[in-house]
């Protein structure tokens, strides 16, 4: 018999993957059976079912850090998913981990955030302190195995068990893993491990970039800071005569393969060590194995705090914050004493589960602009 092209690219990846990647036998398969696709892997079907689904969509118009469309060179919640695929994939091949489910991991990763950042997921953490709880890892997990139903079948994308896993225990700076059904105890896959990196440097690198064009920060005042002084000087090599805009934009493209080039080497590294040889070992380890050597490490966190103080607590990101609390706060509380003001698909739902569950899903997949449209139609 002839072996499919998904047969042969199953061969192909056994030859090519380290043994501490994910490949596809090693999926943990699907909540519902379904037969293999003849040239696919489970992780592109995974990768294609996120790229489909209107949550995914929806991303465009959720804040990243700046409002998006304001202007429109500034990143949105999409936007950044993107760059996080993009380096995710291209640190995956030179690692030889899975590419297929770094990439699917990725562009689902942030698909359960709510409108306006991490401001509107603190105002849903707090309506929903008493009402089951609002965390974007729980919410994402939520999307894709319930709220998007696009087959008659069953609910959900059907999504495989290792990508769903992924979900639920990305990590970073800003994000805790909350899971009712996976032990968080236990570290991630190795790709899952990656993306979760691969967020801390897009969106550190990407938000130096926007917060330096809305002139919210300045290249003298991040001149006082290792890994800026250490882009800057890449820059400067690179092109010494060009006009400073243009070396600032350079820095911030430097900032990105700086903590790229470092990812690579430490991870590397860390891989070679005895105790990591497959990938249970790398689960089972008390610590990540993906990770950045701890003097960029600690230059990274400098910039993060850096960029906490002065782009993230900025009274103009504040001031949106508290437009995000009135206008998701009001609309909440109008839908529980108001059911019959959500929409019908909405409204259907509440007896299975339950009204604060319903209005909080519907608040949660809204965009800034059908937020704030639904605010000024039902609110003011």
């Amino acid at each position: 018999m002839v072996p499919t092209p998904r047969q042969m690219y199953i061969e192909h990846q056994r030859q090519w993957l380290v043994p501490q990647a994910t490949g596809e036998w090693a999926s943990g398969g699907r909540r519902h059976e379904e037969a293999e696709h003849p040239y696919r892997t489970c992780f592109q079907r995974d990768r294609d079912r996120v790229i489909h689904c209107t949550a995914f969509r929806r991303l465009d118009y959720k804040t990243q850090v700046f409002v998006p469309h304001e202007q429109d060179h500034f990143r949105t919640r999409l936007t950044h998913t993107l760059e996080v695929a993009q380096i995710g994939r291209d640190l995956a091949r030179v690692l030889r981990v899975n590419e297929d489910l770094t990439e699917a991991v990725a562009l689902a990763h942030d698909i359960g955030h709510p409108p306006f950042g991490h401001a509107g997921e603190a105002v849903l953490a707090e309506l929903m302190a008493d009402h089951g709880r609002f965390e974007h890892n729980r919410q994402a997990l939520r999307i894709v195995d319930y709220l998007e139903h696009p087959y008659p079948a069953f609910r959900g994308l059907n999504l495989t068990y290792v990508v769903r896993e992924c979900l639920a225990k990305h990590t970073t700076r800003y994000d805790t893993p909350i899971s009712d059904e996976f032990d968080i105890r236990s570290q991630a896959p190795i790709e899952g491990q990656l993306v979760d990196v691969c967020d801390e440097i897009a969106y550190t690198s990407a938000d130096v970039e926007d917060a330096l064009h809305a002139g919210w920060i300045s290249v003298e005042q991040l001149s006082r800071l290792e890994l800026w002084q250490m882009a800057w000087e890449l820059a400067e090599r690179s092109d010494p005569d060009a006009r400073v805009i243009h070396k600032q934009i350079r820095a911030t493209k430097a900032l990105l393969a700086i903590l790229a080039d470092d990812l690579l080497a430490a991870t590397q590294s860390n891989l070679a060590k005895p105790g990591l040889a497959d990938s249970q070992a790398v689960r089972d380890a008390e610590g990540k194995c993906v990770g950045l050597s701890p003097s960029i490490g600690q230059a990274l966190r400098q910039l993060q705090d850096f960029m906490h103080s002065n782009v993230y607590t900025n009274q103009a990101n504040l001031a949106k914050g508290v437009e995000a609390d009135r206008c998701m706060t009001d609309l909440f509380e109008l839908f529980v004493s108001r059911p019959q003001a959500l929409p019908e698909r909405y409204a259907t739902r509440i007896e299975i589960d339950g009204l604060h569950q319903v209005v909080c899903d519907y608040i949660a997949g809204m965009t800034n602009r059908y937020c704030l449209a639904e605010y000024s139609r039902l609110c003011t």
